[in-house]
């Protein structure tokens, strides 16, 4: 290997990039015919999935899949998904089929509203600065509105601008902690030219002001940037139909014996911390395969989803059960933000062809579908944990893959799947029987 510093790479072109990477790891030539058969055949649509990314050699493709039949607030849907799981895009599809003869999903938006900051130290009289702030408030909104008029426009705009005092994280630390509607778009870049902007003018005032002593001008602007956690920005998503209705086929004693244990097992999940992330790991199962589908930011819905199972002290899972008077009720509330115009939603062509899927919906009706990805997904796999198991479906979905990784040809799969229909899945099970036959 070639341990030599490379200068200047973000500026070399795809081939050289290429070049570089066999080169510095000594690969074979052919690297170069791989990785450009792993690119889209046009061109146009090559050169906008390139320019999503600093330094590309190739595409990494995932699965575009659809689960169909989710029905939320009366209107079917097909949900497009990008996963590479299978057992996720399964789970999603019997969920909604499930869901889709009992009412299907209800949904509804609880908040909309996103947040920036900017985090300051000034060595000033907390109180004394508490008494200017309505000044500050107006000098800071004054000075951004040539940021906020198109937003205004569109219905959006600062919704309010508080200072929190915090002394107690740091010696003469504050916070200006802004709130914003930003429509149907995420608003990153929005909210963090206004709080940018928020830093400037509040330096400025303790700079300029008549009301701020000579001893006192210093304001250290430490840093200004929205935040990920949008606690008011949230969704609520819930099915519920009779206990009676929850296994077809089945008795009405046994229904309720599943129902119970659902609603253990989610109980679990809200006390039990190791349980809890694995729970809520499925939840986002869903709503991140649907959210790269949409191409939206998942790491962000993410972030903010795990911080809002902690927003009361212990982190617990994110869904909840009520069984009462016969009736089954398993629900779900979520912080998230997400957008439907501007970033790679409006760019990536497969975003673009999920939004068309998706009935082209506005932020608030995406944040509805994210939630009920999240919902159907954790329902599948609660549902498989407290009666069949979660490995029997995984791993029957995983065969597929065990046999990529074994090389098996086409002609011998279907023979493996027939033996393994009413077997344990493992790789070395599926290896052995291979070499058997």
């Amino acid at each position: 290997m070639d341990n030599s510093i490379l200068q200047g790479f973000s500026k070399y072109n795809k081939e050289q990039r290429i070049d570089a990477l066999i080169n510095k790891y000594g690969f074979d030539s052919s690297l170069g015919t791989f990785l450009k058969s792993c690119e889209v055949t046009d061109e146009s649509v090559q050169k906008i999935i390139d320019d999503l990314s600093e330094n590309p050699v190739s595409c990494f493709p995932f699965p575009f899949s659809i689960a169909p039949n989710f029905v939320v607030n009366g209107k079917t849907l097909f949900f497009p998904l990008v996963s590479e799981e299978s057992s996720v895009v399964a789970a999603l599809g019997n969920a909604a089929g499930f869901w889709a003869k009992r009412g299907g999903f209800r949904a509804e938006v609880l908040g909309t509203e996103k947040k920036g900051q900017v985090h300051f130290r000034w060595n000033g009289n907390s109180e004394y600065l508490q008494s200017l702030f309505p000044e500050i408030r107006e000098k800071l909104l004054a000075e951004c509105a040539f940021l906020t008029t198109k937003m205004e426009e569109r219905g959006g705009g600062i919704t309010g601008i508080e200072l929190k005092v915090l002394p107690h994280i740091l010696p003469n630390y504050y916070q200006l902690d802004a709130s914003f509607e930003t429509c149907d778009a995420m608003g990153a870049n929005f909210i963090n030219s206004c709080v940018e902007q928020f830093g400037k003018s509040l330096h400025e005032f303790f700079q300029t002001s008549s009301k701020v002593s000579a001893g006192q001008r210093d304001c250290e602007i430490i840093m200004a940037i929205l935040s990920n956690y949008t606690p008011e920005s949230r969704v609520r998503v819930w099915v519920e139909c009779p206990v009676s209705e929850l296994l077809d086929g089945k008795t009405k004693a046994e229904c309720e014996a599943f129902a119970q244990r659902f609603e253990q097992a989610v109980r679990i999940s809200q006390l039990d911390v190791s349980r809890a992330v694995t729970h809520n790991k499925g939840i986002f199962n869903g709503i991140d395969a649907l959210a790269v589908a949409t191409g939206n930011d998942f790491r962000a819905i993410e972030a903010c989803g795990h911080a809002f199972a902690s927003r009361n002290g212990q982190y617990s899972g994110l869904t909840d059960v009520q069984i009462q008077d016969g009736k089954f009720r398993f629900s779900i509330e979520l912080a998230l933000a997400v957008g439907v115009v501007g970033g790679v939603t409006s760019v990536h062509p497969m975003a673009k062809l999920a939004m068309k899927i998706l009935d082209n919906p506005s932020a608030k009706e995406l944040m509805t579908y994210l939630a009920v990805a999240g919902l159907a997904s954790n329902f599948a796999a609660v549902k498989a944990l407290v009666s069949v198991g979660i490995q029997k479906g995984h791993m029957k979905m995983h065969l597929s893959n065990i046999m990529n990784q074994l090389q098996i040809p086409e002609e011998k799969r279907a023979e493996i799947q027939e033996y393994f229909q009413d077997k344990t899945v493992s790789f070395s099970d599926v290896e052995n029987y291979w070499k058997s036959i």
